[in-house]
């Protein structure tokens, strides 16, 4: 078999802990097919199968988990004693964000940091898995939660509140039915184990139906059902404002409730000397700023949920 290439393990590890071969083909700057092929390659010189490939990604083996177990520590200590010798662009940076707050809050507001910050160029990763800052080329994430991110720096940034939302076609089908009283209304089920719904009716009263229209897995699928009439969703206001304020979806009633988790500026001790992230955490806890007193005159009537 001879010596395997140190990249080759690099690129099997990256792949079996992200169970994605285009978000791996991403951060490796190689194309899925040449991702790809290098992972078959591994296999026949190994002669085991490693990956069960699937249309939803790609799965470990029993062999595969062997390999990763045997080698993953090692690559991580080969890729944590390198990371000091390689060339940081201190007027570049990569940041990494959820889907939902990328496209719905921050692209938005990106024209004006070009403005304030020609020079600086981003690299923009979206995803709704945590990125590892030890093992990615990472320098600053964006990220929902309480904060508790061990060995990470992270500064709030603003908090989060949700409400009913629905499209303005549900509200004229559902007439003169009450939108204080969802129990009438057809709800929308977020993915599990959230349990927001339930919460909701347990502050401002009233009983939940005893099944939802449709259930979802994904926060992105379930907005886009709420837009298209489908039923009710509880919307997060960060990225419902922007649609609420268009007419696409209207708030039922005129409450909102503030949750526990809130949004963050997150980044490792690495990233404090770097010219790039100095200049964009300036600009985004302005941006912040503002958007805090923008919703403070937005929201009527809310109130903190346990």
């Amino acid at each position: 078999m001879g010596k395997l290439p140190l990249g080759l393990l690099q690129q099997f590890v990256l792949v079996a802990r992200l169970g994605n071969l285009s978000r791996a083909a991403a951060q490796a700057n190689l194309t899925v097919s040449a991702l790809s092929h290098q992972m078959r390659q591994l296999e026949e010189r190994l002669e085991r199968r490693l990956f069960e490939r699937g249309p939803r990604g790609v799965t470990l083996t029993v062999e595969g988990c062997s390999l990763l177990e045997a080698v993953g520590g090692h690559v991580d200590g080969i890729e944590h004693a390198l990371a000091a010798y390689r060339t940081r662009r201190h007027d570049a940076l990569t940041l990494s964000a959820s889907p939902g707050i990328m496209s719905s809050w921050l692209v938005p507001r990106l024209p004006r940091l070009v403005v304030a910050h020609p020079e600086l160029e981003l690299s923009l990763q979206s995803g709704s898995t945590l990125v590892n800052f030890e093992r990615e080329p990472v320098d600053v994430g964006l990220r929902y939660g309480r904060g508790e991110w061990p060995g990470l720096h992270s500064e709030r940034l603003f908090g989060e509140w949700i409400a009913p939302v629905a499209a303005p076609e549900l509200v004229a089908r559902m007439g003169e039915t009450d939108p204080r009283d969802l129990s009438r209304w057809p709800l929308l089920g977020e993915p599990a184990p959230s349990t927001r719904w339930d919460d909701w009716f347990k502050r401002s009263g009233g009983a939940r139906p005893q099944r939802y229209v449709a259930q979802f897995d994904s926060l992105d699928a379930l907005r886009h059902a709420a837009l298209e009439g489908l039923g009710v969703a509880l919307g997060r206001m960060v990225t419902s404002k922007s649609l609420i304020d268009a007419g696409r979806l209207q708030v039922l009633g005129e409450r909102y409730m503030a949750v526990k988790e809130a949004y963050w500026l997150v980044y490792p001790p690495r990233s404090l000397e770097h010219r790039g992230l100095q200049l964009f955490r300036e600009w985004l806890l302005s941006e912040a700023e503002d958007y805090r007193r923008q919703m403070s005159a937005f929201r009527p009537g809310d109130t903190a949920m346990d």
